[in-house]
């Protein structure tokens, strides 16, 4: 399994409930910091986010 992690505080199952197109979530990640990239709960790379043709992409930076 594939993952990118990054904190968004007091998230609840009932705003997960209540997301739509075009909503956006608070997170305490720093911009233009690099994500975590991990394979099965084991970090392998570091990456960004990018727009790529209306969808949200995750391009990566470095190997860890």
């Amino acid at each position: 399994m594939l993952t990118v992690e990054i904190p968004v505080p007091d998230f609840k199952v009932a705003d997960l409930v209540q997301l739509a197109p075009g909503r956006i979530i608070a997170s305490r990640w720093t911009v233009g910091l690099d994500v975590p990239l991990l394979i099965n709960g084991e970090l392998v790379a570091w990456s960004e986010f990018e727009i790529v043709q209306a969808r949200l992409a995750v391009r990566l930076t470095e190997l860890a």
